[in-house]
């Protein structure tokens, strides 16, 4: 006679809304079955996490795996996911040697993820500075969750800047997708400005980064974009706002009846200006660390729920790209994928804060952004059985514990007091992360279509 479910996981479980103590998730296959409190029901293995918390598996809406080394990062950057508690990726398109702009690069990075991840994968796409427009239907109808483009240029091909015609153009197209663009937010005159005097006057040191992108540079795009946004009808969304203030805007044009939004990275809930000068290029990402004054400013703003999602901007770039004493000489981009959980909890542990939190903002949000809700992102029916098993501990991240390639295990949380680790990543239904080591191979891991 056949038992009921196949395993059983308990725990006290962490909702968007509240924490089940003494609680149990049954999964049959893929899916939860069952949830409850007290007494769990049989099933043919028990998985016994009592005392620990059990939330939504994590998911990243935004983070790069491939621009530094390709497409081969998918597979390091993944294994430090499971590590972080992190079940599902939302890759950036911008990859080594050729950003995803067509349904066929499409289909061929998703024959990478479905070769080499440890987790499951959801897609940006984006277009080529010019002629990209016509490529915007095809990879909407290809499965990408979204589509990214950038108001600064990092690299005419790979990153461009999309001048204004083309994205009114752009934004039409996606328009009727009904899919989000989320758009890096960066003025490029005034940054590029402000950069060739600091190089002229010889001021390369670490500070400098955030002196030649200063607050300006980041709502003066944000206006432009959420106007395109109004006219066209389009959704757009900040892909990563260093500044409440970018929330405020996107509130503004809110009201006026557009699709405005926008996400905090987790580096702007907890990092200075202080910690770029401390931490030198592992602490360079764009847009930079603000001041301790805006961390703040950047709480009272998701706690007065004007933030979409949080969300790592993982970037992992081989350490000798991040050492020059020069800054500008360093590549922008940080490592954050396995002190996800970890950090975000502490975060908010040091506010007395719930980490019902967390899994509104860093799982649920996230899903439902990139049309991965009600599948990923909650624990809810029917759902895919994707955890995070938290334990509270009390001890220092050691950037050696990272499980990527060994060029990418550098943090800039590297002696950071944790208040827990990750006792146990599930995806699907499977543990993939013990606590210790990575039991997923390459390959574990599906790209998700949005739904």
């Amino acid at each position: 006679m056949s038992l009921p479910f196949d395993r059983v996981f308990l725990g006290d479980i962490v909702t968007t809304s509240e924490i089940l103590r003494n609680g149990w998730i049954a999964v049959r296959g893929e899916t939860i079955a069952g949830i409850g409190q007290g007494a769990p029901p049989p099933a043919a293995e028990i998985i016994d996490h009592t005392g620990r918390m059990i939330l939504p598996g994590l998911v990243d809406g935004h983070m790069h795996t491939s621009s530094a080394i390709g497409w081969a990062g998918i597979e390091g950057a993944s294994r430090s996911a499971a590590a972080g508690g992190v079940t599902t990726c939302v890759d950036m398109p911008y990859d080594v040697p050729k950003a995803v702009t067509s349904a066929e690069i499409l289909a061929e990075k998703i024959t990478w993820v479905e070769r080499l991840a440890h987790v499951d994968f959801a897609l940006y796409g984006t277009i080529t500075k010019t002629g990209g427009v016509d490529a915007i239907a095809g990879l909407a109808a290809a499965g990408i969750s979204s589509f990214k483009v950038s108001t600064y240029e990092y690299d005419a091909v790979r990153f461009p800047r999309i001048d204004h015609p083309t994205m009114v153009a752009a934004f039409r197209e996606v328009a009727k997708t009904g899919l989000p663009v989320a758009v890096h937010n960066e003025d490029q005159e005034l940054v590029e400005r402000l950069t060739a005097e600091a190089k002229a006057a010889g001021n390369t040191s670490a500070i400098w980064h955030c002196r030649t992108r200063p607050p300006l540079a980041e709502t003066m795009a944000d206006l432009e974009i959420f106007e395109i946004g109004l006219e066209t009808g389009a959704h757009v969304h900040i892909a990563h706002s260093s500044l409440a203030r970018g929330f405020d805007i996107a509130e503004i044009f809110r009201k006026m009846g557009g699709k405005a939004t926008g996400e905090a990275c987790i580096q702007y809930l907890c990092m200075t200006e202080d910690d770029i000068v401390r931490l030198g290029g592992r602490g360079k990402c764009n847009p930079p660390f603000r001041t301790a004054a805006e961390v703040e400013r950047m709480w009272e703003a998701l706690l007065a729920d004007k933030v979409s999602n949080v969300s790592t901007d993982h970037a992992p770039w081989p350490a000798d790209r991040k050492g020059s004493p020069d800054i500008f000489a360093n590549g922008a981009g940080l490592t954050g994928m396995q002190t996800f959980a970890p950090l975000m909890y502490t975060l908010l542990d040091e506010r007395g804060l719930s980490p019902t939190i967390m899994a509104t903002y860093c799982a649920e949000r996230p899903a439902k952004l990139h049309g991965l809700y009600p599948k990923k992102g909650a624990i809810r029916l029917g759902a895919d059985a994707d955890l995070l098993v938290l334990e509270c501990a009390d001890y220092s991240f050691d950037e050696a514990t990272i499980v990527d390639r060994p060029e990418m295990r550098w943090s800039p949380y590297h002696g950071r007091r944790m208040r827990a680790r990750v006792a146990a990543t599930v995806l699907r239904g499977q543990t993939i992360w013990d606590g210790t080591n990575v039991l997923a191979t390459p390959g574990t891991g599906q790209f998700v279509r949005r739904s």
